[in-house]
């Protein structure tokens, strides 16, 4: 008879206690209901670590030398990392035939910088920046611009993939055959990214709620963080939003994914009707107005 590992029970107070530190490391929220999901999906990081139980694992997150990448895993267990290239096609339409001619336009004709930087928040394994790369090269709106794209993520696993750049058929359900031809090398049954479209886009572990790491990102054309306030509570959100307004540029876009929104969370951006989709935008001030911090809602 083959040997069944028992079960490893999870307590009420190991759940709040582990619950609460997540939460407080990245704002991740999860109810009573989750803790089904935590007893499941952990007993096996238990195990791993040679633990007898819950408690156990919850000193090992809050003191062992290796916990920052222990948590890492965990994020990965208990999130959903799935996406896939040109996902949500109406509001991709809208960045790439309304958003990125209006970028140019406004900073020829303001004679600025010739420089877009565009953030993908929350960027998973990689299919969302590099979506956005190849839409900004089809314009060819931008050939003697610097670009700078930007991808992050809490998981380091993603993250490597990413980097990789190596591709299954289940990434591709929404994209258009020319654009694996053009823009991917088959190899071994899968695709890699061309060196043309990597080039264009940085990845970094970044957890959205340290705010002194996010100093390093400003002056954003654009933020995407699409499918990633669902894992936050209301508090958590708007730390996050005043943060994507913080580096907005003045008339800078903030995109979320089309089941998330920022209402009761805050006045500080215009909600614009784009002839493709609705988005978010930091509005213009007027030059020599005092004005006052855009409110967040209590």
């Amino acid at each position: 008879m083959p040997f069944v590992e028992p079960d490893i029970l999870m307590t009420d107070e190991e759940f709040r206690l582990i619950r609460d530190y997540i939460y407080n490391h990245c704002g991740l929220s999860f109810d009573t209901s989750s803790k089904f999901l935590f007893e499941k999906r952990l007993a096996n990081r238990v195990r791993t670590h040679q633990l007898k139980n819950f408690k156990e694992y919850y000193r090992f997150l809050r003191y062992d030398p290796k916990s920052n990448e222990e948590l890492s895993s965990v994020i990965d267990i208990l999130t959903t990392n799935e996406t896939y290239f040109f996902r949500e096609s109406c509001q991709l339409k809208a960045f790439s035939e309304e958003i990125l001619p209006e970028i140019k336009n406004r900073k020829d004709a303001n004679a600025r910088e010739k420089n877009l930087s565009i953030w993908s928040a929350g960027c998973s394994t990689g299919e969302e920046p590099y979506t956005i790369a190849m839409l900004i090269l089809e314009t060819g709106l931008f050939r003697d611009w610097g670009i700078e794209i930007f991808g992050n993520d809490i998981s380091q696993r993603v993250l490597q993939v990413a980097r990789r750049g190596v591709y299954t058929q289940t990434s591709f359900r929404s994209t258009d055959k020319s654009f694996i031809d053009k823009y991917f090398d088959p190899i071994e049954g899968k695709y890699k990214i061309k060196d043309e479209v990597k080039n264009m886009v940085r990845f970094g572990y970044l957890n959205l709620m340290d705010r002194n790491k996010m100093s390093l990102l400003r002056n954003m054309d654009v933020v995407f963080c699409r499918n990633v306030l669902i894992y936050f509570d209301i508090e958590s959100k708007k730390k996050v939003i005043q943060n994507f307004y913080d580096k907005l540029e003045e008339g800078g876009y903030l995109l979320l994914g089309h089941a998330e929104s920022i209402m009761n969370i805050s006045t500080a951006y215009a909600l614009q009707h784009l002839k493709n989709d609705m988005v978010y935008r930091k509005p213009f001030q007027r030059i020599n107005t005092i004005w006052s911090k855009p409110t967040v809602l209590a």
